[in-house]
């Protein structure tokens, strides 16, 4: 019984790291959809179809409003997945 309690739980390494939330926006603000691969490949392709269909039917002035939402939608993706890898890790 003695034995029992003094097991000890495997240790945990990661070898994933964590994604600059600053590059990731930084990339998805100078080259929208195609920057957002950095951080998230569905929110990318998600918003190359936004942003094509915007760009058509504005005749690409959309796009200008189109940006800062993939910066943001970046920076919080980017932010999300070093949230779930360090708490893999706790």
């Amino acid at each position: 019984m003695d034995q029992e309690q003094n097991v000890q739980k495997p240790q945990t390494i990661i070898v994933k790291s964590t994604k600059n939330v600053g590059l990731a926006a930084g990339l998805a603000l100078f080259f929208g959809p195609l920057g957002m691969c950095y951080s998230t490949l569905k929110g990318a392709l998600v918003m190359f179809i936004v942003n094509v269909v915007v760009g058509f039917l504005t005749l690409g002035m959309g796009c200008l409003l189109t940006l800062p939402i993939c910066a943001i939608w970046a920076y919080i993706a980017a932010k999300k997945y070093n949230e779930e890898l360090l708490a893999g890790a706790a």
